[in-house]
């Protein structure tokens, strides 16, 4: 079976020390691609350097995470649209808005959000949305700048199921994670009742590990612990699981698979 782990920070330091442990394992539990969103200028070069390192496997996204759009959001903005313009990369992200850390910063995480859509827009890529605690004003600026070509995916959907139908109704997909394996988040509950087709994988590593590893440092290698919940609570085989939503992020991110 394959699976895409689309949305890992494996460049962050927590990995530093085995990250050749860390891909292999993953590779043998057939997580062939690691896709890698971008948090701020900070972390862009050892982003780079992990995809120069694995070519094959892992790919770059560029953005500026909400949590970091600050007072230099311009200076930060500015760096980020001169890396898309000097190569290409699978998207642009991580963005959107998180209204749980620090909501004095709300306007400015609009601006930066909308900026960096009509990026996306302008460069014909996918972007990969944050949305903690503001996954309603997220939908509602993804539903005003929809014009049929805007895609992307709605990292970390922990929504209810009319969210979920606003994301699949606007073209989007949902990045299900280790949340849907903790037994009173909820998110099993929803999944269920969400097509495949509207689904793709992905860790967060180092954050949110699945159980049974909860609390700990999350891995790619750990995808199949989301796919099989999602196969548990949806009746389906793994075999679906792993076939639909690799097919769902290879037609999203356009990744090359002989890359």
């Amino acid at each position: 079976m394959r699976f895409i782990d689309t949305h890992a920070h494996i460049y962050l330091p927590e990995f530093q020390e085995d990250l050749d442990e860390i891909l292999g394992q993953a590779q043998k539990v057939g997580v062939e691609k690691i896709y890698m969103p971008n948090i701020d200028s900070s972390t862009i070069n050892a982003m780079l350097e992990v995809e120069r390192r694995y070519p094959v496997s892992c790919h770059s996204m560029m953005g500026l995470h909400p949590c970091y759009v600050k007072d230099n959001m311009q200076e930060e903005l500015n760096i980020i649209e001169q890396h898309l313009k000097d190569r290409d990369y699978i998207a642009v992200g991580e963005i959107g808005i998180d209204l749980y850390w620090d909501q004095t910063t709300f306007e400015i995480q609009k601006t930066a959000f909308a900026t960096q859509i009509q990026w996306a827009l302008d460069l014909g890529i996918p972007i990969a949305i944050h949305s903690r605690d503001s996954l309603d004003i997220t939908i509602e600026i993804v539903e005003k700048y929809q014009n049929g070509s805007l895609t992307g995916v709605f990292h970390c959907f922990n929504g209810t199921s009319e969210q979920a139908l606003r994301i699949a109704d606007v073209g989007f997909k949902m990045g299900i994670g280790g949340v849907a394996t903790f037994k009173k988040a909820g998110v099993d509950k929803v999944v269920a009742d969400i097509p495949l087709e509207h689904l793709i994988l992905e860790t967060d590593a180092p954050y949110l590990a699945p159980t049974p590893h909860r609390g700990k440092r999350n891995e790619p290698s750990y995808i199949p612990i989301i796919a099989h919940k999602i196969a548990e609570v949806q009746n389906v085989t793994l075999d679906q699981v792993s076939k639909l939503t690799t097919q769902n992020a290879e037609l999203l991110f356009k990744v090359n698979k002989k890359s």
